[in-house]
């Protein structure tokens, strides 16, 4: 039935526990607060306050827009959820709550009847991406739990009056916490138990060397059913495509089950991805390409390096960091979100989380051996929430955008990571290379997914491929904006996580201007890193201290439009942008 199908889907969630304070001056201090995360759900609003508890609720509403709104409850009101996300087999969970009576069709109302059933420890039955707050007023006690890989965001705070705050943005917490944090990804909190402890426990947490052999048809078989799982939708959506394997994988895979799907039947099995880039930069060209050989409705988007200068402030507010190969990546996004929304779709499937899980960066070519290989990309996926999914959610989500990551499903990080890492090991005189087992498993003579020079296409940094003059008129404007003087002193003004360039230290200003607490400031990683490696593996190459860049050309030698070598100072000199324009064009 269609009810089966109603979500509660991305919105923004706030939640205080135990303020010392319930008159109507908190009341409306929490309604203000939850306001600042109304971009994440603009349709609807609810508060749900229990002596002295709230649970708040923004909701963008992508199934069945007309009911299913939050906090949702079970049958006699006595548990009270506020949820951001979506419970992909809801509908499988729901068989086995016969017993229960549900009022809504929302997916993500088995929360409050799994935690009626199994006490605490249902969290890992929950297939999909979530951050929820539940409240169970029999006994005043309360849980909160984020998604295995923390594609949904979270953060606790801790107020002065003994208050514990959830909040699905720091910004609706961070000036009333005396201290906060990001929510670790794969946790549950519990006010019984007192604090945080970890409900995910994969074979490939403990970083041991798996022995399986690589089966590429598991692979492709367990990407087509990530995929498949996430065209649960009532509103029109599409797929962001930039040219690039991921990308193109997602949106030949989606188009193939498009037609069956109930999406279809509301929207039609007309297929739209989107590209945004510079004006004649490799991911719209790159992209164009895919879209023509999928025949999908394509949307082009352009803008102009001061356009995505001028957003720069806003983006830092919304995404919250200051990570400098974040905000190079979130800028585009964020304007192409923003064109996405004007276009009347409210959810996108992207392409995050393939090179953490296969070594897709090009500084893997790098790695010692396999176990070394293997330990990075268990890095990289634990570090994922701060980076890449921190980035794909607050950059849609600050225009009422969901964007959904078939990658980072929870089945094929386990297909994909007991997988014998010796497979994912680049190897040019076997024609292997990065993500070769990925590449592969979907290179199919029969029913081609994708041309054959698209499947083995060179990886390209999203922030690289909107065009590579981008990165450079960002550094040129930080340049004009901070001084020598300004950076010599930067180990005083920052002494944590002290930023290492003229641009990093740019954005760091203008964080610390919405964010200026100290526990701010920690919720950001920092660290030495080359083409987005982790601090672990600057070690594989002696030449790569010299060049903390972490843009993908970085990766000296094995990027095709790498950065002259004798160029290790920060900024590509203007007389050298023509010759790395001209290297862009040898890319594609």
């Amino acid at each position: 039935s269609r009810c089966g199908l109603i979500a509660a889907t991305m919105c923004g969630i706030l939640a205080v526990l135990g303020c010392v304070d319930n008159s109507q001056a908190k009341r409306s201090r929490i309604i203000e607060l939850s306001r600042r995360l109304r971009h994440r759900g603009p349709d609807w609003s609810g508060l749900h306050c229990y002596e002295d508890c709230y649970l708040a609720h923004e909701r963008l509403a992508i199934v069945d827009p007309t009911s299913g709104d939050q906090p949702l409850y079970n049958e006699d009101k006595t548990v009270v959820v506020t949820v951001n996300g979506e419970i992909y087999n809801h509908k499988a969970l729901r068989e086995n709550l016969k017993s229960h009576q549900f009022r809504t069709g929302s997916d993500c109302e088995v929360i409050a009847h799994l935690y009626e059933e199994h006490g605490e420890e249902f969290v890992d039955m929950l297939d999909g991406m979530f951050a929820f707050v539940l409240l169970d007023t029999r006994d005043k006690s309360f849980i909160a739990a984020r998604d295995a890989i923390g594609i949904t965001p979270l953060y606790i705070g801790w107020g002065l009056d003994g208050s514990v705050w959830f909040a699905s943005e720091m910004k609706a917490l961070s000036d009333d916490c005396e201290q906060f944090m990001s929510f670790p990804p794969g946790h549950i909190y519990s006010s019984k138990q007192g604090g945080l402890r970890r409900w995910y426990n994969p074979p490939w947490f403990s970083e041991q060397v798996p022995s399986i052999p690589y089966d590429p048809l598991a692979v492709r078989n367990t990407f087509e059913k990530a995929v498949i799982k996430r065209l649960m939708t009532d509103v029109p959506f599409g797929v962001l495509l930039s040219g690039g394997l991921d990308s193109s994988l997602v949106a030949s895979v989606t188009l193939r089950h498009l037609e069956k799907s109930e999406a279809a039947r509301q929207w039609g099995s007309k297929l739209h991805t989107f590209c945004i880039g510079l004006e004649g930069s490799p991911d719209l060209k790159a992209g164009k390409e895919v879209a023509d050989y999928l025949g999908t409705r394509h949307h082009e988007l352009h803008f102009t390096v001061q356009e995505g200068i001028d957003a720069i402030e806003e983006v830092i507010y919304h995404v919250e960091t200051y990570d400098v190969t974040t905000i190079r990546a979130s800028t585009p996004m964020f304007l192409m979100s923003r064109k996405i929304k004007s276009l009347g779709v409210k959810m996108v499937l992207s392409g995050e989380g393939s090179d953490e899980i296969f070594g897709g960066y090009l500084y893997f070519h790098k790695a010692p051996n396999k176990k070394e290989f293997h330990e990075e990309t268990c890095r990289k996926i634990k570090a994922l929430h701060q980076y890449d999914c921190l980035r794909a959610n607050k950059s849609t989500s600050a225009w009422g955008v969901e964007a959904r990551v078939p990658f980072l499903d929870k089945e094929f990080i386990n297909v994909a990571m007991s997988i014998d890492p010796e497979w994912k090991m680049i190897k040019p005189d076997m024609g292997r290379i990065e993500k070769w087992v990925l590449r592969n498993a979907f290179d199919d003579e029969e029913n081609p997914y994708l041309p054959k020079h698209i499947l083995y296409r060179q990886k390209e940094q999203f922030s690289d491929g909107v065009g590579y003059s981008w990165i450079d008129g960002l550094k040129d404007h930080a340049n004009k904006h901070v001084s020598d003087t300004m950076l010599t002193n930067a180990s005083f003004v920052f002494p944590d996580n002290t930023p290492l360039t003229k641009e990093a230290y740019y954005y760091r200003t203008i964080f610390e201007k919405f964010f200026p607490k100290s526990a701010a400031r920690a919720t950001v990683p920092g660290g030495p890193s080359v083409a987005c490696s982790t601090a672990k593996a600057v070690e594989w190459d002696a030449a790569w201290s010299q060049n903390l860049d972490p843009s993908g050309r970085a990766a000296l030698g094995v990027h095709v439009a790498a950065y002259e070598e004798d160029k290790a100072e920060e900024d590509p000199r203007p007389e050298k942008l023509q010759k790395l324009a001209e290297k862009t064009e040898a890319i594609v």
